[in-house]
């Protein structure tokens, strides 16, 4: 009786071993390429000539400046890495966790200092409407995402590109004015090299239900040099640069522009105004 009692038991645990022993196929990493899409490529339209190379839109009255050439004492460098954890509130992002904004002004501009890394605004924000101005150099060099590439964070969170889309194919979702790996531009608005581009940005905060799912979608609406080239889009969630869109719960949050690693000729950005709604 014994024996058969081992014999059995023997065979259960030899089951039980090759049950754990199986292995199923694991998901294929992401890589980058799996989010891009090159096709349909915007067609081309050419914004209005400007009638000279001053500030573009000058500030409403009850606009809060973020930048008009003379100092950055309203921003402060950001974390090296968006700190996006379920439950955390955006508005909590403080200088201490990114220190001292350390790009460069020259000329009344911001200049893109890649050594420092991103910048952040020490103020957050919810729904607001916003107005950038940005120029690539003129003689820049690269092509694809290594040419002027920048990015305009909403809320900290949500890209809105930043790249020189003058005559440089890139995937659709990545070129200027798209919301990135998501949504391509109606059209591509681009200046070329040496002149001033402007985007006007018309968001509105996302919502959440208290599991940390959207009860509402973030939206933006969004303006380059005149020209609608994102009208009224619900943004998916975040925009990373491998991977899909997350949904993640958030707060209020800073306006963050990036340092981006390419080794083109850094970008400059100027008259930064935003206007809560």
């Amino acid at each position: 009786m014994k024996n058969i009692l081992f014999i059995l038991f023997a065979g259960c645990s030899l089951f039980v071993q090759g049950q754990t022993k199986k292995e199923y196929p694991q998901p294929t990493p992401m890589t980058h390429e799996m989010t891009e899409f090159w096709t349909p490529q915007p067609r081309i339209v050419v914004p209005g000539k400007t009638l000279s190379e001053e500030i573009l839109v000058l500030p409403p009255s009850d606009a809060i400046i973020l930048f008009d050439g003379t100092g950055l004492s309203n921003w402060e460098g950001a974390p090296n890495k968006t700190v996006l954890v379920k439950g955390k509130d955006m508005s909590k992002f403080k200088s201490s966790e990114g220190g001292e904004a350390k790009w460069i002004i020259k000329d009344g501009t911001l200049v893109v200092n890649k050594e420092s890394g991103d910048i952040q605004t020490k103020l957050t924000f919810g729904d607001f409407q916003l107005h950038i101005e940005w120029l690539i150099p003129e003689g820049i060099l690269g092509d694809s995402q290594l040419r002027g590439n920048s990015g305009i964070f909403l809320q900290g969170v949500y890209e809105l590109q930043v790249l020189d889309s003058y005559g440089n194919e890139t995937y659709a979702n990545g070129m200027a004015g798209s919301v990135y790996k998501q949504t391509p531009p109606l059209v591509n608005a681009m200046r070329k090299p040496g002149e001033w581009n402007s985007y006007d940005v018309i968001y509105t905060a996302p919502t959440f239900r208290e599991d940390g799912s959207y009860r509402t979608r973030p939206i933006v609406t969004v303006i380059q040099n005149g020209i609608l080239v994102q009208n009224n889009t619900t943004i998916l969630g975040t925009t990373p640069y491998i991977g899909f869109p997350q949904v993640i719960l958030h707060g209020k949050g800073p306006i963050r522009l990036q340092a981006h690693g390419d080794k083109s000729e850094p970008i400059s950005f100027r008259n930064i105004w935003i206007r809560e709604l």
